[in-house]
């Protein structure tokens, strides 16, 4: 345990000042966006999605964002899945992304809905081919016999959509975050880090420093 401790990194890269902060969370995260991609960072729009049970128990996972359209930030996923129990019961989340190459964190949370059908058919025939048949393939979260259970019904839907259009099953589909706060992290040194978080107030959103 004590080599764990010892790990510890000092950031020093940028600082994050109110006066070259947007006064839009969305337009400050695009900003953000730009230099992630500049940064070629693998796999920039993993982000960590915590839900929580209807009796308050935690569940956390890497998904992918696929998009940020009419105030949310959209994700997709199995309708019978964990995630989805969790929202379904509870539809509060939180999202975070983590850019250690930048040294920067956004921490997202808010309300959750289900994004219209035609949204997610569009992400959906936008995959590929293989994706399409694997959320066929998947019962998601669910308990299977083993690997070869899997391969198995994969090759089944593969062979049923020779004939077929392959559509979205109906048990997969989109998820939209609209969040009532967004905090942009930058690492400082000394772990005096800075923090600044937007929250929602009667529709205006309010900029507050925290402590780190």
């Amino acid at each position: 345990m004590s080599s764990i401790a010892d790990i510890r990194k000092d950031y020093k890269l940028r600082q994050l000042d109110e006066r070259d902060l947007s006064s839009d969370p969305f337009s400050q995260f695009d900003s953000w966006w730009q230099e992630v991609l500049k940064a070629e960072i693998t796999e920039p729009n993993a982000m960590t999605l915590c839900t929580a049970s209807s009796d308050g128990v935690p569940s956390a996972r890497i998904v992918l964002l696929k998009g940020i359209s009419d105030g949310g930030f959209l994700f997709f996923t199995n309708y019978n899945s964990y995630k989805a129990k969790d929202l379904a019961d509870n539809p509060k989340a939180c999202l975070v992304f983590f850019w250690k190459e930048l040294e920067r964190q956004v921490r997202v949370t808010g309300l959750v809905e289900k994004t219209d059908a035609a949204k997610s058919d569009m992400y959906f025939n936008s995959r590929p081919r293989a994706s399409r048949i694997g959320a066929w393939s998947s019962p998601q979260s669910q308990p299977i016999r083993n690997r070869e259970w899997l391969e198995t019904n994969e090759k089944e839907f593969v062979k049923e959509f020779e004939t077929k259009e392959l559509e979205r099953p109906a048990f997969w589909g989109g998820y939209s975050l609209r969040p009532v706060t967004v905090e942009f992290w930058q690492g400082r040194p000394n772990r005096l880090h800075d923090r600044l978080q937007y929250h929602l107030e009667e529709g205006k959103w309010i900029i507050n420093r925290l402590a780190p």
